[in-house]
């Protein structure tokens, strides 16, 4: 009996994200509350009614395409600069640990995309942090920091089952990034592996400055997509 296909993303030079392994690929918006804050992650569609699985997925990455998400060649000619410009350190090295009580927090600033589940019109998680002895706001704090898609906040040590689990799988989100969620293998065009992350989300408007991570710069220039 043959081994399940490990999923594995390529990122081309210039080009798009290219994706083995036939990891399942969704479509996911953000529920609302009245006052337009984030409270879930809603599967748009059913998991099959969109996106079929394939064994191999080139997605754009230049934002231009007009066969979204699906990469139709328009970043050769746009003449479109892929240049990825993360820091490659390990993200370890980048945390800033909070600790509460009965759980703790992990904090990457550089991989924020600024979906916004880390705060309401009253307050943000790291205020809540400082009262999490009281188990309601413990247990809201645990949903804000395990709704961020980037994974710029996470679980710290010894709250690691805390992490949502994931399988491997891919899920555009609409009008912004591309979410990568399940630990997927991320190599870049010279490759160079990046950290393997439970979740991360990655631009495919093709103007972020910190590629090929999202940064939300999709929300300033008005990119569409399903």
């Amino acid at each position: 009996m043959s081994a399940e296909p490990t999923p594995r993303i390529v990122i081309h030079e210039d080009g798009p994200y290219e994706v083995t392994g036939e990891p399942l690929l969704t479509k996911r918006a953000q529920s609302e509350s009245i006052y337009g804050e984030p409270l879930d992650w809603d599967l748009v569609g059913s998991e099959d009614a969109d996106y079929k699985r394939r064994k191999r997925y080139l997605l754009c990455r230049c934002g231009q395409s007009n066969s979204k998400p699906y990469c139709d060649g328009t970043h050769a000619k746009i003449d479109f600069d892929g240049k990825l410009t993360a820091d490659r350190a390990p993200s370890a090295s980048r945390q800033k640990l909070i600790e509460g009580d009965g759980i703790s927090m992990t904090d990457d600033t550089s991989l924020c995309e600024h979906a916004g589940f880390c705060g309401t019109r009253f307050t943000n998680v790291w205020a809540m942090m400082g009262s999490t002895k009281d188990p309601e706001v413990r247990e809201r704090a645990r949903r804000m920091i395990a709704n961020c898609p980037s994974g710029r906040l996470g679980f710290g040590p010894g709250y690691e089952d805390l992490e949502p689990q994931y399988e491997p799988s891919l899920a555009t989100i609409k009008d912004g990034p591309l979410w990568v969620r399940g630990g997927i293998e991320m190599e870049a065009e010279d490759g160079f592996i990046y950290d393997r992350l439970n979740r991360q989300t990655l631009c495919r408007c093709g103007r972020s400055s910190n590629k090929p991570y999202c940064d939300g710069t999709h929300k300033d220039v008005g990119f569409e997509a399903d």
